[in-house]
């Protein structure tokens, strides 16, 4: 008895301490002035936005220069001219369509609106013009409350002017009076709860996350509990998207350098893995919502009531800017079923229990040898 007594403790000291750690952004790939991202485009590959300049990139980290030549991009050096990549969608009330993979990008000089950058590399500057002084946030409406216009926000007056632009580039005013927000913004899936169909972007000065609905109201999301304040506050947001956990990928975030900012940055996109997510106890659908200063990031869920999950709490010097984005693994291709020989019961004929009885009585001679053993050295 006195040998069983410590089984347990050495059982114990064998088996592995399996706590996960908080999830830590990885630095990826180095682009200077880098400070936003978007897509993936229909090839799998990312848009990443420097000064006044664009690359793609792999998710295996190939990175290459884009519209880069005589018609490329070339505009608002410095600036946060934040972008969007097209999914492809029809604007039933234009009836036109948005091109996959176009890339529209916030024009932030006289005349202030949008450039467009088609997907093989040439600029037009001349996509639309807006009537607002600045702009300072855009995003796709993937979930179709919008009628799938490109959604951009502005400030004005202490307030943020909301437009949906549609594939022809003719702007509507949704609202003049929303609260401040900037930034990464994304449209909510029909999976988020009552915000379903809005537009949720960041207001880094008070750390309150926004929907803003079609018609113009905002409503609180939820207050992040983050950081908060210029520079410092929430920054960019993103929808996990279906399937993503389980086929595994990554999220990703730009790290502006910003010389001088108690969060100076190193002008690297970061990375982390579907499996960091996971661990965090993040699903798809959730909300992510990251922080200009130090990249802080939690996961929102909305279903009855919405409430926040802590994913990267880990204080860092790095820089978020703009949107935060992801690339998913390959779907596994389909194999064929394996052929299954009939079982000898569905065939007919009954299992003897003799093996089953043989091994059991071997493996009781096995347990009874050790402990005869056992209590022969003590």
């Amino acid at each position: 008895m006195k040998y069983w007594a410590g089984a347990p403790i050495a059982f114990l000291a064998l088996w592995p301490l399996n706590v996960a750690a908080a999830p830590v952004w990885t630095q990826w790939q180095s682009v200077p002035g880098v400070f936003d991202l978007g897509g993936p485009r229909a090839d799998g590959t990312l848009i990443v936005a420097g000064s006044a300049a664009l690359y793609t990139a792999t998710a295996a980290g190939d990175l290459q220069p884009f519209a880069r030549g005589p018609g490329g991009y070339r505009d608002d050096a410095g600036a946060e001219a934040y972008l969007a990549v097209s999914p492809g969608q029809r604007v039933a009330a234009s009836g036109c369509d948005f091109t996959p993979d176009d890339i529209f990008i916030l024009r932030l000089h006289t005349p202030v609106g949008l450039t467009r950058v088609d997907r093989t590399g040439e600029s037009s500057a001349s996509f639309t013009n807006l009537e607002v002084p600045s702009l300072n946030g855009i995003a796709f409406d993937t979930a179709g409350a919008f009628d799938h216009r490109l959604l951009v926000t502005g400030t004005v007056s202490g307030k943020t002017e909301l437009l949906a632009v549609d594939c022809r580039g003719a702007a509507q005013v949704v609202t003049k009076t929303a609260p401040i927000v900037e930034g990464g913004m994304a449209v909510a899936p029909e999976t988020f709860g009552q915000f379903a169909g809005t537009l949720i972007a960041p207001d880094e000065l008070s750390g309150v996350i926004w929907a803003i609905t079609p018609v113009g109201t905002a409503t609180q999301v939820v207050n992040s509990g983050l950081p908060k304040g210029g520079d410092i506050g929430v920054e960019g947001v993103a929808f996990v998207p279906s399937g993503f956990t389980a086929r595994g990928g990554y999220v990703y975030y730009a790290d502006r350098k910003t010389p001088g900012n108690p969060h100076p940055g190193t002008d690297s996109v970061l990375r982390l893995s579907s499996a960091d997510l996971v661990a965090a106890g993040v699903e798809d659908g959730d909300l992510l919502a990251a922080t200009e200063g130090g990249a802080s990031m939690i996961a929102v869920r909305c279903d009855a009531t919405c409430h926040v999950i802590p994913v990267v709490t880990t204080p860092t010097t790095a820089h978020g800017e703009g949107h935060i984005v992801f690339t998913m693994n390959p779907a596994p291709s389909p194999s064929p079923s394996p052929s299954i020989s009939p079982s000898p019961v569905a065939s007919g004929r009954q299992l003897s229990p003799a093996p089953f009885i043989a091994t059991g009585a071997a493996v009781l001679f096995a347990i009874a040898a050790i402990l005869f053993a056992v209590s022969r050295r003590r």
